[in-house]
């Protein structure tokens, strides 16, 4: 025989809930983390994360991720909209903007449309800044395939294929 009154509500946790319909609505999925969570692993989702506890591992967002000021992450991270207000370690990959606030540490490479530091923050790291900033890295001198063909240059001559030694014929 259950204690509580018949037709009391029991809260429950955002945990125990169902995920919200984003389809329709108009709204943007979210995972938030208190700041008593922990998370050890692989965290993709399509939608916004925030984290306000423990992470070890990788967050992949197609939306923003924010982490609060008692969040100690030592991940990788990547999302559209970044923004650090909390501890970070690890390598960080922002589509469009990153900001590290004055409460912030980051301490890892950056790759990046948009930078903002703010003054008081702590930053550690290298930083790839452009448009193309999710782009893979392209190799300086492309391997030809095993049965490349020679290359024509402007001036009309057969030249072998990069790596190869004379064109066959």
């Amino acid at each position: 025989m259950s204690s509580r009154a018949r037709g009391a509500r029991v809260p429950r946790s955002t945990a125990d809930q169902p995920p919200p319909e984003a389809a329709g609505s108009g709204e943007r999925r979210a995972v938030i983390l208190g700041p008593r969570d922990r998370l050890i692993g692989q965290l993709h989702i399509d939608g916004d994360v925030r984290l306000g506890g423990t992470v070890e591992g990788e967050i992949n967002a197609t939306g923003d991720v924010e982490v609060d000021d008692e969040a100690k992450v030592n991940a990788s991270l990547t999302g559209r909209d970044v923004s650090i207000r909390g501890s970070v370690s690890g390598p960080v990959t922002a589509r469009k903007r990153l900001v590290v606030a004055r409460s912030g540490s980051l301490t890892g490479d950056v790759r990046v449309a948009r930078l903002v530091i703010q003054d008081g923050a702590n930053f550690s790291g290298k930083v790839s800044m452009g448009p193309q900033s999710d782009a893979p890295a392209t190799p300086t001198e492309p391997e030809a395939a095993p049965d490349a063909q020679p290359t024509t240059t402007s001036d009309g001559k057969d030249r072998p294929a990069p790596g190869k030694g004379k064109a066959k014929r």
